[in-house]
């Protein structure tokens, strides 16, 4: 699991109003339905955001952290993963993720991605100039994935996910998906996460630089895994970096489209 239960995103370092924070109910092409949740900036940057969750889905800190960003002035839906394996809107403790992870597909999940970038294009979700993915842990893996799904989006971002090798889920690696990436790319991560080791991320790097790829990478020294955690006050200063750097990697593409 990314997070502890109790977890939630630290405060973005400039903090104004969301608008029409809600649930809904999207629609993937097989007409499954994906829950989501979306929020408008008061005070729009003219960026909007795809959020993907870690394994939980659509966990209570995803949803705060939709109104985090809009609170920086950026449109934002995150996504659940799993309207194909239960009805339940209930992410928290004692939810047992695994076996929905387990029934995840390739096909599904970039389907499910699609719906949410559709709809927060559409009026309704704000329809900003630029378009940007984020996600955390397995999310992470899927955000990269998206600069080859077609989507003309104007970057992608990823925390502390899994870059290079087989995924239990058979996603494929972003790190051998690199040569048919169009967006730019940026890649947080903790230097003490055990689970994604310095080879992991080299070899992603080595593949977008061969590749011709824009990319930004940065390791946070000491931080774990799942760092960006306001309840992990020891890692403060590495959420605070890390916020830095993604809304200034979505202020620095201010003059193009999405």
């Amino acid at each position: 699991m990314c997070f502890d239960n109790d977890s939630r995103p630290p405060l973005p370092p400039i903090r104004g109003g969301a608008l029409d924070a809600r649930e809904l109910t999207l629609t993937s092409r097989d007409g499954t339905p994906v829950p989501a949740y979306a929020a408008r900036a008061e005070s729009p940057s003219g960026a909007g955001l795809v959020i993907l969750p870690d394994v939980r889905g659509l966990h209570a800190y995803y949803e705060e952290l939709t109104l985090r960003f809009a609170e920086a002035g950026v449109h934002a839906v995150a996504i659940d993963y799993f309207g194909r394996t239960t009805e339940s809107r209930q992410r928290g403790e004692g939810f047992e993720y695994e076996p929905h992870v387990m029934q995840l597909t390739t096909q599904g999940v970039m389907d499910d991605v699609t719906a949410a970038i559709e709809y927060i294009r559409t009026p309704e979700g704000g329809a900003p100039e630029r378009l940007y993915t984020t996600g955390f842990c397995i999310g992470g893996r899927i955000s990269f994935l998206q600069a080859a799904a077609g989507h003309d989006l104007t970057g992608v971002m990823g925390l502390y996910g899994w870059p290079a090798g087989p995924h239990r889920t058979g996603l494929p690696a972003p790190a051998d998906e690199a040569p048919r990436f169009t967006s730019p790319v940026l890649a947080l991560y903790g230097g003490a996460d055990k689970g994604i080791p310095p080879e992991a991320i080299e070899a992603f790097d080595r593949a977008m630089d061969a590749a011709g790829v824009e990319h930004r990478t940065v390791v946070y020294e000491n931080a774990p895994h799942s760092f960006f955690d306001r309840k992990a006050a020891e890692f403060a200063e590495a959420s605070t970096a890390a916020w830095k750097e993604m809304l200034d990697f979505m202020e620095a593409r201010s003059g193009e489209g999405g």
